[in-house]
């Protein structure tokens, strides 16, 4: 078996990142740094504080922890517009505590304290952000790939309850705050240029590549205040391109099962160590290899206006926008597995998975399927903000209000997902080998000249997804006698999502057209192993790597005219599934805050928050009218005009919170924190109808059925802290931490006939062939014996013998025959958990020498894990892990260096795979990135950034090691850059 390459080099690498901050020339560090005073404060308030330097924005961020009510850390920019990552999440990371989750090589979402990215509420400004994303439909998480840092001042991270905090965040609330042009007076104005060079892009077919692996970005930000600072303006903007690659070996439809040792397809006779008794087993529908050019462009703008007509008062205007435009083109080679007569070798259990398993083909006349996608989608956040602030020596006041957009959806004509699919009808017998960490197809016979490509099914989808908030909030903050405060607030939310899909799919996955129907020249030879050279595994003799791409657009048109229906390739222009959520609600607060003027100063913070949320939920759902059998297990669903069905739901809480903390020396604090936070339920979990998947097999269908009477998951939380400022710009801390959470939902699975669907498996002629005809479990025998002897039986309509001379066309279910059985997904509120773990951080500065380091190890647990010997209903906490990281900086006058490394324990990424309710568990992974920066004046630097130097992979497997589910790599980025400060 194998060992993951970042379990391996954990610290070896963590040394490397320390030892590369030596990489600069040795000066002496200035004594002139910018100061950032470690005086404790129990007012309750983040302090802001100015700073400029890498040492100095980790001070300031320092001093945000220590001086906040309960458990808070943050990042503050070295300098207006210079946030120190190009990715927000990319920083968030680098926090003890803080997972993230990457997608196309950046980060994307966050864990935080082993709670996934659904759990964890994002704040711009502390205004409820909208989520939106067509690779997570109806998910709540925040995708940070939309927004550019170039306008960041800071990231908050508030780890405990709050009275004062919106609710939604059970692992942390996450404020990102904009730079405001009054709390910096005066003109502050830079031009940054970066040319971006990706060198996963060199590695992928000619069809698919797009554009230079060498990209531009721009960023700019203008601020100035007038009027004796009493009006003030600020402007910023960044554009971002970026095209890359990612190569993917993956069992994409997922493992069919699991199946108790003893029964399923495999039997004892066939099998070298099968399964045992208790034990259980699963199997591949597929192996597919895919290569994928991607273009990213990145648009960011806000513009911020400010005025203080008085004193006492100021006035905010805010516009934000962002744009995420993503073209992917997509080709790839495939084996489809029908679960037929197999010889298998097995790994050890209870959850045992194949080591190699080869399905005999009889005839050798299955396809080797070689697909190719070319589809691109947009996403948009748009954000219009008011606020007011009235503040005087005891009392503030402030209102804030706010209309917020984030929407998703196709970007190019032929949608925002798509497939067209060809195929070589020369497949005999196939293996794969899944012993090491790379899969490897084999394939007997194959015979492109014998049996050329064709084209065979084919998808088009279109996806939209738009969230909006309507947020009102009012705040006080009144001063009481000498060292107390009450903190007050009213709001009011209305959260809006909407997401629909359409899919236009033509199951003739048989053949669609004739191979003579095409030119040669219209595909392209391709070696399989040179894109996939990370991994041992694509050097194995065994592995089958002839393939064909073609260009999507030009394969597309022809084949649209061949088969004279242009309409079944692209997208509908409806949608076939719309589900609309609208909740409601309403809150109030009040907060206590108080020092004590014992022989120990302490602080405590009492506050209690009421929040009453309605949802109402309606979703258009397709009406499934009848059920076709098209080839040896593909029983596509026909649909009716759709309907619209509405469901409600109502909840409230009462959310307590106490912090209290202890200056128990004048460098030492200490804290514990209660407070009680809800985490509300996933869109598609409270979606109000149920959803037919559009395919189902010989064994019956599956679909999906929402519950808006969810509760949301409550989590009580108790925290303690020990932290020791030990030197200006150095601490350590260690922080324990204890969730107990309740009304956890999951997925929940019940058997239902929905629309009582007939299917042709079972009846009379399914039965006649099997028993006549002798052809026992064999589809393509069942469906050969129906066509040749009941051509013009009801619901048979035959088509031309394929190329196999294996007859080809329709058989639809009749009343007579079963109803179908459908599997329904849906999700109830059963379990209840608790979830532990510690946080260790240290920062260190050495002296006035320039050198500092950061490190931070956070450990979790949780009862809530997936148990991979069970079958059927699992609650499992989606995100936990351990995660380490190490920074070694150095910096002078001009020489800025970082070396960042980051690491991330296995951990259970999803509880469904292509196949059903199935484990993804996504493998350790550490990264190393580097940057380096050069202050040639006041005015003028350099910068280089390295990202993902060592040129890590990524590995997800299902129950089982043996398992694998994703296995994919992609390649470093480098980055070199100027700004100039006016």
């Amino acid at each position: 078996m194998y060992h993951p390459k970042a379990k391996q080099k954990l610290m070896s690498l963590a040394v490397a990142a320390a030892c590369a901050a030596f990489i600069a020339p040795v000066h002496a560090q200035e004594s002139d740094q910018a100061g950032v005073s470690p005086a404790p404060s129990n007012s309750g308030e983040v302090q802001t504080v100015v700073v400029s330097g890498l040492r100095a924005s980790l001070g300031s961020s320092m001093n945000l922890k220590r001086n906040a009510d309960g458990v808070v850390d943050g990042i503050v920019a070295a300098d207006i517009g210079k946030f120190p990552d190009t990715n927000l999440a990319e920083s968030l990371q680098r926090i003890s505590g803080v997972s993230i989750d990457r997608s196309i090589g950046e980060g994307s979402k966050v864990t935080v304290r082993g709670v996934g990215p659904d759990f964890n509420l994002v704040l711009l400004n502390g205004r409820q952000m909208p989520t939106s994303n067509l690779g997570d439909l109806n998910g709540r998480a925040f995708d940070f790939a939309n927004v550019a840092s170039e306008a960041i001042s800071q990231i908050q991270v508030y780890k405990t309850g709050r009275a004062e905090s919106p609710t939604g965040g059970i692992g942390a609330t996450v404020n990102v705050m904009t730079a405001r042009p009054l709390e910096r007076p005066g003109m502050v104005a830079s031009f940054g240029a970066k040319a971006v060079h990706d060198t996963s892009h060199n590695n992928l077919p000619g069809d698919i590549k797009q554009g230079s692996a060498t990209t531009p970005e721009f960023s700019g930000i203008y601020s100035n205040t007038f009027d004796n600072n009493r009006f003030g303006v600020s402007l910023s903007a960044s554009y971002q391109e970026r095209n890359l690659g990612f190569n993917q070996a993956a069992v994409s439809n997922g493992w069919r099962g699991p199946w108790k040792a003893g029964e399923g397809p495999i039997t004892q006779s066939s099998a070298t160590n099968p399964p045992k008794a208790g034990e259980v087993y699963s199997l591949p529908q597929n192996l597919n290899y895919n290569m994928n050019g991607v273009q990213r462009e990145r648009t960011n703008g806000q513009l911020t206006l400010q005025w203080a007509p008085l004193r006492e008062l100021t006035t905010t205007l805010d516009y934000t926008y962002s744009e995420n435009k993503i073209h992917t083109r997509r080709q790839d080679l495939s084996a489809w597995f029908n679960f037929g007569p197999s010889v298998s070798t097995w790994g050890n259990g209870p959850a045992a998975g194949p080591l190699q398993y080869t399905e005999l083909i009889p005839g050798g006349n299955a396809d080797i399927a070689m697909g190719g996608a070319d589809f691109a989608t947009r996403t948009q956040n748009k954000s219009l903000g008011f606020n007011a602030a009235w503040k005087t020596d005891d009392l503030k006041l402030e209102l804030d209000v706010h209309k917020s957009s984030a929407t998703s959806g196709a970007d190019s004509p032929f949608g925002s997902s798509n497939v067209l699919g060809t195929a070589s009808f020369s497949r005999g017998d196939t293996t794969v080998d899944f012993s090491n960490a790379f899969p490897v197809l084999s394939i007997k016979g194959a015979d492109f000249t014998k049996a050329p490509q064709q084209v065979t099914g084919s998808v088009f989808q279109n996806g939209y997804m738009k969230g909006e908030i309507e947020q009102a909030q009012f705040k006080g903050n009144l001063k009481l006698l000498e060292a107390s405060s009450l903190k007050f607030g009213l709001s009011a939310n209305e959260v809006k999502n909407r997401s629909a899909i359409s899919t236009q799919q033509r199951d003739t996955w048989g053949g669609a057209t004739k191979p003579s129907d095409y030119p040669a020249s219209m595909f392209h030879q391709e070696s399989l192993s040179k894109y996939f050279d990370q991994f041992g595994g694509s050097k194995n003799p065994n592995l089958f790597t002839q393939f064909y791409t073609f260009n999507f657009a030009e394969l597309r048109a022809l084949t649209s005219k061949l088969t004279g229906l242009p309409e079944l390739y692209l997208p509908k222009n409806t949608f076939d599934t719309d589900q609309r959520t609208q909740e409601k609600s309403k809150s109030a607060y009040l907060q206590f805050g108080t020092d004590w003027n014992t022989a120990i100063p302490m602080h405590t913070n009492i506050g209690v928050r009421y929040e009453t949320t309605d949802v109402v939920s309606t979703a258009l759902v397709p009406a499934a009218t009848g059920i076709s059998w098209v080839s040896a297990n593909e029983f596509p669903l026909s649909f009716g005009a759709p309907t619209f069905t509405t469901l409600t739901g109502k909840y409230k809480h009462w959310l307590p919170s106490v912090d209290w903390d202890a200056d128990i020396r004048s460098d030492m604090k200490l804290r514990a924190s209660y407070g009680e936070t809800i985490g509300r339920p996933r869109y598609d979990q409270i979606q109000g109808g149920t959803t037919l998947d559009r395919l189902a097999r010989d064994f019956g269908g599956t679909g999906s059925q929402g519950n808006p009477q969810l509760k949301p998951v409550k989590s009580k939380n108790l925290d303690l802290s020990w932290e020791w400022y030990y030197a200006q710009q150095s601490f350590a801390s260690l922080g324990l931490f204890y969730k107990n959470l309740s009304n956890y939902a999951g997925q929940s699975k019940f058997t239902d006939t929905p629309f009582n669907l007939h299917t042709p498996v079972g009846g009379a002629l399914w039965n006649e062939a099997v028993s006549k005809g002798n052809c026992g479990t064999d589809r393509v025998c069942i469906r050969n014996y129906i066509f040749r002897n009941h051509a013009n039986a009801p619901g048979v309509t035959r088509g031309a013998d394929d190329a196999s001379g294996n007859a080809t066309g329709t058989i639809v279910g009749q009343p007579s025959d079963p109803v179908m059985s459908f599997e329904i997904n849906s999700f109830s509120n059963q379990k209840k958990e608790r979830l532990k773990g510690a946080e260790l951080n240290v920062q260190h500065m050495f002296g006035d020498s320039g050198f500092g380091l950061s490190a931070n190890y956070t450990w979790v647990d949780s009862g809530l894990k997936y148990d991979n010997a069970k079958v059927g209903e699992q609650f499992a906490l989606v995100g936990l892990s351990n995660s380490a990281n190490l920074v070694g900086i150095y910096e002078d006058k001009n020489w800025t260096v970082r070396a960042a490394y980051n690491w991330r324990d296995k951990f259970l990424s999803s509880t469904f795979d292509g196949a059903g309710p199935n484990p993804n568990y996504t493998e350790a992974y550490g990264q190393l990135d580097l940057s380096v920066g050069y202050a040639y004046n006041d005015k003028l630097s350099f910068q280089f950034e390295a990202i993902n130097v060592t040129n890590e992979t990524q590995r997800v497997h299902g129950r089982a090691e043996s398992m694998a589910l994703f296995v994919t790599q992609a390649g470093p980025r480098y980055m070199l850059g100027a700004r100039y400060k006016f």
